[in-house]
């Protein structure tokens, strides 16, 4: 990353502490004026490369406009790499939680979605468009309150990666850990460029905290996480004591974004 990039990301991103705003409607992160976002985080499970066509066409041309004509956006949508599992894995950032309520009501609503989505809508049961929807709902982090499109060229590659911890206060250290400690900034410093972090407020695999990188082509994501892994600065904060065993089980997920994606 240049050093012009870097110091306008940190502006953006580079936050300190918090301040309460009205219930239900998010942490305004101090220093940078932005309110913090929510975000939910889908899995789709499907039942074959086919069906994954079908969905991902129709988040395409029907549901990724539908959100966006509700004021919601950018969407992601995205598939695996390497095309091991048919799964898709959507993306909605909210502003509020009421958004993250009132989406399925407002979605039904639209009448462009009914009519043009009938034919995945009103599929019949015993052929149905996904097996199951799996959802995690997700709070950006102080230090990086907003999301973020950092790479958008045809070769891109984006890391969906979870780290699970042992017990809530665990989980809550390694936050600490991106935020104050400034694991945040290490990353931007040797081109780690995130989309978000988020903590799971609700979802599988609690507790949990979950972040996604945005890279160009694979071979600059292999050279970024090198620089990172070797950085002085990481060293010395992977070796205080105060964050050891903050971490039980990280899944990495290497994603390509899906027809329509707008991450």
């Amino acid at each position: 990353m240049k050093r012009r990039d870097f110091l306008a990301t940190s502006a953006i991103f580079g936050t300190v502490g918090t301040v309460i705003t009205e219930a239900g409607q998010g942490v305004m992160a101090q220093g940078s004026g932005l309110q913090k976002e929510f975000y939910e985080l889908r899995e789709y499970r499907l039942a074959s490369l086919a069906k994954r066509d079908v969905w991902e066409k129709f988040y395409a041309e029907v549901a990724i406009p539908a959100l966006n004509r509700l004021g919601l956006g950018p969407i992601g949508a995205f598939k695996l790499a390497d095309d091991s599992s048919p799964n898709l894995w959507v993306l909605i950032p909210h502003a509020t939680l009421e958004t993250v309520v009132t989406l399925a009501d407002r979605l039904l609503a639209d009448r462009q979605f009914v009519e043009r989505g009938a034919a995945v809508l009103q599929s019949p049961p015993d052929d149905p468009p996904y097996l199951r929807m799996e959802s995690t709902l997700l709070w950006a982090f102080d230090h990086m309150p907003k999301l973020a499109i950092p790479a958008k060229g045809p070769e891109r590659i984006l890391q969906l990666r979870i780290y699970e911890s042992a017990t809530r206060a665990k989980n809550k250290k390694k936050i600490e850990m991106f935020n104050e400690g400034g694991e945040i900034r290490i990353f931007l410093k040797t081109g780690l460029t995130p989309v978000f972090f988020g903590e799971a407020i609700i979802g599988p695999r609690m507790p949990n905290l979950t972040y996604m990188l945005g890279f160009e082509t694979k071979a600059e994501m292999d050279s970024a996480w090198k620089r990172f892994l070797e950085d002085p600065e990481w060293l010395k904060l992977k070796g205080d004591p105060q964050y050891k065993d903050t971490v039980s089980n990280i899944t990495n997920l290497l994603l390509r974004p899906a027809q329509g994606s707008q991450i």
